[in-house]
């Protein structure tokens, strides 16, 4: 009888130190889930910020009468296209990314150009306006990367969590999965061209 009670004793002892570590796991998991959750959405709301400051941008550079048209339709086209494209916190798969990179990226191009042809008109450079806007948008990019930067740094810690053992196996039981963070846009390891000849 005594050996019986000091099996039972043990394997009572053996569950519930295995469901202590899984209970224990599981609320980290989910911990640093909202963790990547919470930095995705910092990563959307500087971007909006972007998507924000570009109608006044846009609306400065049209006072300048010779202004390329074409140039300011892009941005607009653009900025319409980066600000549909959402992407649920619950639901950050890697094409649903990169979609969302895409249209930033679309949209990144698109100011790009416009500043680099603004630099033909001395006018609107002097613009106080203009130049006000153009010094947030610059901040607005560096807010950007950091928020990058920080949901990388997010996904990577839960990333390890998720991967290594034994939280592994408690992960694969409740569904969590590896994710994904950004990456660098395709080709972007090539200096770009400038050509002033045209």
């Amino acid at each position: 009888m005594k050996s019986s009670t000091l099996i039972i004793v043990i394997i009572l002892a053996a569950v519930l130190l295995i469901g202590g570590c899984g209970c224990g796991g599981y609320n980290s998991l989910v911990q640093q889930d909202e963790s990547v959750k919470k930095a995705w959405n910092n990563v959307q709301s500087d971007y909006q910020r972007r998507a924000d400051l570009i109608p006044n941008l846009v609306n400065t550079v049209k006072g300048e009468a010779n202004f390329e048209r074409g140039t300011l339709t892009d941005v607009i086209n653009a900025r319409a296209s980066a600000t549909q494209m959402k992407v649920d916190p619950d639901d950050l798969t890697p094409e649903n990314i990169q979609k969302y990179q895409q249209a930033q990226g679309q949209l990144s191009q698109a100011l790009g150009r416009l500043l680099v042809v603004t630099e033909a008109y001395p006018n609107l450079r002097a613009n106080d306006a203009f130049r006000g806007l153009q010094a947030q948008l610059e901040g607005t990019e560096n807010r950007i990367k950091v928020s990058r930067n920080d949901f990388n740094t997010a996904v990577q810690e839960y990333n390890v969590r998720v991967r290594t053992f034994p939280m592994n196996i408690f992960a694969g039981m409740f569904g969590f999965k590896v994710r994904q963070g950004f990456t660098a846009d395709p080709g972007s390891q090539n200096a770009p061209k400038v050509d002033f000849t045209n």
